[in-house]
């Protein structure tokens, strides 16, 4: 009985940070969405086993809800489908379930974190962990675990574009020994498309791509053609 009780007790607690979670994911969502396109320009750098790229000019389009590419002169580096997300904005458009799991420190800010279960059964996404910055309503954190690529970490900064939920920094981490290619990132340059080398050793090593955005042009009509 005394066990009866207290599972009726916790229910409304659980309820209640059910709601929330979502009330928090849905403020996040509406944010990102409010932008409905941009080009921004900014420096990519890499430090993966598999690119040899030097730190590169480049431009990045967005189209909601999915489409996004990185281009550089001669070259152009792709996000097909199914592959590792760079930017939020896509990844908050599957319809998914949120709780609420706690609260951490992290570089000094204090976030509410959440874990985001996808209701598709054929998504490639298993699982999203978001780490999100709740009084500037900004995601600082992300680490996604999906079918193909294996788990991969996204970490933002914000400056003067966080009021569209836009990084000023992006960082994407991730194992190269899980990653698939050409399933998630491309990179077509002069010397060719990129290959995994067969060393064991350089395939145990994480692999790092950085983007700083030094400016958006959001809302923007851009050409079908450009993404």
């Amino acid at each position: 009985m005394r066990k009866l009780c207290l599972i009726f007790l916790l229910m409304p607690a659980q309820w209640v940070l059910a709601q929330h979670a979502e009330d928090v994911i849905s403020k996040l969502k509406a944010k990102l969405v409010s932008v409905q396109s941009y080009e921004a320009k900014g420096q990519l750098k890499t430090d993966v086993a598999f690119l040899k790229i030097p730190i590169s000019s480049v431009r990045i389009q967005y189209q909601f809800p999915d489409k996004f590419s990185i281009k550089k002169d001669g070259g152009i580096s792709v996000l097909p489908k199914g592959g590792i997300r760079v930017n939020m904005n896509s990844l908050m458009t599957e319809a998914h379930t949120a709780l609420d799991a706690g609260r951490i420190q992290w570089k000094g800010i204090d976030l509410a974190v959440y874990k985001l279960l996808p209701l598709a059964e054929n998504s490639d996404i298993v699982l999203t962990t978001l780490y999100v910055d709740d009084k500037q309503m900004v995601i600082r954190k992300a680490i996604t675990t999906t079918k193909e690529n294996g788990t991969y970490e996204m970490e933002m900064e914000y400056g003067k574009y966080a009021k569209w939920g836009l990084p000023d920094k992006a960082v994407m981490i991730f194992n190269t020994k899980d990653y698939k290619l050409p399933k998630g990132i491309t990179f077509e340059y002069d010397a060719g498309i990129a290959q995994k080398p067969k060393d064991p050793k350089q395939l145990s090593k994480k692999g790092r791509i950085e983007i700083v955005y030094s400016s958006y042009d959001i809302n923007k009509p851009i050409g079908k053609s450009s993404l």
